[in-house]
């Protein structure tokens, strides 16, 4: 993917945002339930392919200054990346491309948030389950409200290439 120097700088400026964001909103972004807010930024790949980079390094920035234990900072920018290519590949159904965070997200972030943190002490798979559950629950929400209305605004807005 070749990146023209205007696409260089929105991926700089989706990073930063995502980043924000997730910090200023930590309370409900960083737990078993969360409902991180920067993740309506998911749906950016549908219209921008610098958003797939730009997703990945926000959410490695936001893990890292969030103090997230080292598999969960991998592993979630890991799960981020993915779900972006997969967003950026299915744009052309919008349902499908939506949906790739929220699965994406459930099956890698949850079973970290599990076994990074206090809920290791729960080793029981309803409890893991549990946690899956809560992490796509949470994608899914922030991504349905939030992601839709981004999605739907960012169109009007005349791109310069």
């Amino acid at each position: 993917m070749h990146f023209h120097v205007k696409s260089l700088a929105r991926a700089g400026m989706i990073a930063a945002i995502y980043a924000a964001l997730t910090l200023i909103f930590a309370p409900i972004s960083f737990n078993a339930v969360q409902f991180r807010i920067s993740e309506a930024m998911t749906v950016l790949p549908i219209l921008l392919p610098e958003a797939v980079p730009g997703l990945a390094v926000g959410c490695l920035v936001a893990n890292i200054l969030g103090g997230a234990a080292l598999p969960d900072v991998i592993g979630g920018t890991l799960a981020t990346l993915i779900a972006a290519i997969l967003t950026r590949t299915l744009r052309k159904k919008p349902v499908l491309a939506m949906a790739s965070p929220v699965v994406i997200n459930g099956l890698i972030v949850g079973p970290l948030v599990y076994f990074c943190y206090e809920y290791q002490s729960v080793f029981s798979l309803g409890a893991l389950g549990f946690t899956v559950f809560t992490v796509a629950l949470g994608e899914a929400v922030v991504v349905a409200v939030l992601g839709t209305l981004l999605i739907k605004a960012l169109p009007k807005i005349k791109w310069k290439r």
